[in-house]
């Protein structure tokens, strides 16, 4: 799978703009971390190629991957019920030294 097609969107939110301006210092039994930041990404992808792609689209250094699947809403419309469509989401952490200047 490209890189191009791993990486749907970067998902701007009130709480994503906070995490990724929030890091973390090093602790006794934690590593330093930067920012996370969340993106949409395509329901195929593993966290490797999530990894591989977003250190190569943004020139950065990502330390961890956490994904999930989000189900589709039903949804009403007019005398039909519907239902929107699933995604999966990713919350990439960063190395401290990087950011991402989309957020």
């Amino acid at each position: 799978m490209d890189i191009y097609h791993v990486v749907v969107r970067p998902l701007v939110t009130e709480k994503g703009t906070h995490q990724s301006q929030v890091a973390h210092e090093a602790t006794a039994t934690m590593p330093a971390r930067g920012g996370s930041y969340a993106f949409e990404v395509h329901p195929k992808a593993n966290k490797a190629q999530i990894r591989q792609a977003v250190e190569k689209i943004y020139n950065v250094k990502v330390l961890q991957v956490r994904t999930s699947n989000r189900a589709g809403k039903k949804r009403r419309y007019r005398l039909t019920m519907g239902q929107t469509r699933s995604w999966k989401k990713a919350v990439v952490v960063l190395h401290p030294d990087y950011h991402i200047d989309l957020f």
